[in-house]
């Protein structure tokens, strides 16, 4: 059965690493030891992997994001200008309180009317 490599994602790339043991004909180190290094060297690999696809997911949303974003500004900026065009058609449509009707009284008189 091969080995398992991960490819998170991205296309299927054969990593030495996962295949074979560098360490494995090395004069100094016991069959163990040689193991072991090869098992932290993986780990080291499948590490940095995850780190290549942390920043991918990290970019992509921004990316995505901000176009969609950029939609929902235009939008919410037309939304906007319809609103104040309504509420100002609205409020011009109002009559105006004539002023006129209001004064009953002379302007020396300084007397305060109660309706």
């Amino acid at each position: 059965m091969p080995p398992f490599i991960p490819t998170y994602g991205q296309p299927t790339v054969t990593h030495d690493i996962f295949l074979n043991n560098p360490y494995e004909s090395h004069p100094s180190l016991t069959p163990l030891e040689a193991e072991v290094l090869w098992e932290y060297a993986k780990l080291a690999q499948h590490v940095k992997l995850m780190t290549q696809k942390t920043r991918l997911l990290q970019e992509e949303p921004d990316k995505k994001m901000l176009t969609r974003l950029r939609v929902l500004e235009k939008k919410m900026g037309l939304v906007l200008t319809l609103f104040k065009a309504s509420v100002w058609g609205v409020i011009n449509e109002q009559a105006a309180p004539d002023v006129s009707d209001s004064l009953d009284f002379d302007n020396s008189d300084r007397t305060i009317r109660l309706k």
